[in-house]
């Protein structure tokens, strides 16, 4: 029969899961409007458009701000470039759709051993920015991949492999507009300081992460709906920039979050740079085929004052997975890292199993498991309820699950000898 584990652990020292003091984007004034069909955009979804739209780009920044209209019509485009004091105004039943061909190319990064090709460039994206600043997506339309989007980590000449790519931004807003198939990533930013992501929906469940939040600080994701394959709202810290940083004060809330094969909520697996102080609240997880709310430390990174609070969960594999591994994919090879200060609290799961197949089988126990050298420390659950599968056999009891530092997802340990949480090295 079903079980419900009800967690009442209070551990002492864990300080109060307050909201953080997030810098708060900065909202670009009115100005002059430039509309990209005056700037020859056809919008008829045939001939490519983005020479145009990058003309009125070009001419609202050089004008020190103004509003980039984007009219109703579907506009093909290849690579679209931005520039800082912009608002891109997507109009009601207006898309820009990807060409298929004739993208940027990927730009060399000497830092692409450290992580995956697709997070080592930027330029081969339908839109990307580096060292933008005060950039605004407002409006009711949308930026879709039109399956044209490479979502492997080898994409051929001329394809692009993420819909918006961006590198050291700041006040960087996306209000009310759609995002769908894209690619490996639908948003990838890296090296970015205040962020805002209000009434956003990104729809790449056909695809593979929604939004990848790198080395970045003072992000917050908002009333947004996020469905996606792979991961759908994480935050990593990798080298592709060359360094380390330290990510903190980031928020995500009152959204839902889907992943069909992945995790919903996580940290890592890149994780070089620190990562303090993330804050998430008032949210729906309504698929996770990994990790509901996740947690891994693989490169030697120190995770800490991480609070949920007020988590509904339904079809998600692993409700509440923490790992501490040893991978040390980054210069160095640094030793483990820590995962501590962490809350859970308001946190309800139901039909806890995955919403795909997904290898490894279709549900595991809640785990937090560190290494002997790197315990998870100082971690409270409160009014926790999960209602979990249950029904395994009893001989499942004596089971001792491998220890295992180079890999990440929850199937690495296998059936768990407990149907509510498994804790090792804690």
């Amino acid at each position: 029969m079903n079980r419900t584990w009800r967690s009442r652990l209070l551990v002492l020292g864990i300080a109060a899961a307050t909201t953080p003091a997030v810098a708060t984007p900065v909202l670009a004034a009115p100005g002059a409007t430039f509309n990209i069909r005056d700037y020859g955009a056809k919008g008829d979804g045939k001939a490519i458009d983005s020479p145009a739209i990058d003309k009125a780009i070009s001419a609202a920044s050089a004008a020190g701000g103004g509003v980039v209209e984007v009219p109703a019509g579907t506009y093909l485009s290849r690579t679209i470039h931005l520039k800082s004091d912009i608002t891109i105004n997507l109009a009601a039943g207006s898309k820009i759709i990807a060409a298929g061909s004739g993208m940027d190319k990927p730009e060399p990064n000497e830092f692409d051993d450290y992580q995956d090709f697709g997070h080592s460039h930027f330029r081969n994206a339908l839109i990307w920015g580096e060292h933008v600043s005060n950039v605004h997506f407002t409006g009711a339309g949308a930026i879709d991949g039109d399956n044209k989007l490479e979502t492997s980590n080898t994409p051929a000449a001329g394809v692009a492999d993420k819909a918006i790519s961006l590198k050291y931004c700041q006040n960087v807003t996306f209000t009310g507009i759609t995002l769908r198939q894209g690619g490996h990533f639908a948003v990838l930013a890296n090296g970015c300081d205040r962020m805002r992501f209000s009434r956003v929906k990104i729809l790449t469940s056909a695809d593979r992460d929604g939004i990848n939040i790198i080395n970045s600080s003072n992000v917050e994701v908002a009333d947004s709906l996020v469905e996606a394959s792979d991961d759908a709202v994480v935050f990593k810290s990798d080298y592709a920039l060359g360094r380390t940083f330290v990510s903190r004060h980031n928020v995500v809330r009152d959204s839902t979050i889907k992943s069909t094969e992945n995790n919903a909520l996580q940290f890592g697996s890149e994780t070089c740079g620190d990562f303090r102080d993330h804050r998430f609240s008032n949210l729906k997880i309504t698929g996770a085929g990994k990790a509901g709310l996740g947690i891994v430390s693989m490169d030697g990174s120190v995770i800490e004052d991480i609070h949920f609070n007020n988590i509904t969960l339904t079809r998600t594999a692993a409700p509440i997975f923490l790992h501490v591994g040893k991978r040390s994919r980054c210069p160095g090879k640094p030793p483990a890292g820590k995962i501590r200060n962490i809350t859970f609290t308001g946190i309800s799961g139901t039909n806890l199993t995955s919403p795909t197949t997904v290898p490894g089988g279709p549900e595991h126990t809640s785990t937090i498991t560190g290494r002997t050298d790197s315990a998870i420390e100082n971690v409270s659950f409160t009014n926790v309820r999960l209602t979990v599968p249950g029904n395994h056999p009893a001989s499942d009891a004596n089971r001792v699950p491998p220890e295992n530092s180079t890999e990440y997802p929850p199937r690495i340990f296998g059936v768990r000898p407990s149907f509510g949480f498994w804790l090792r090295h804690a």
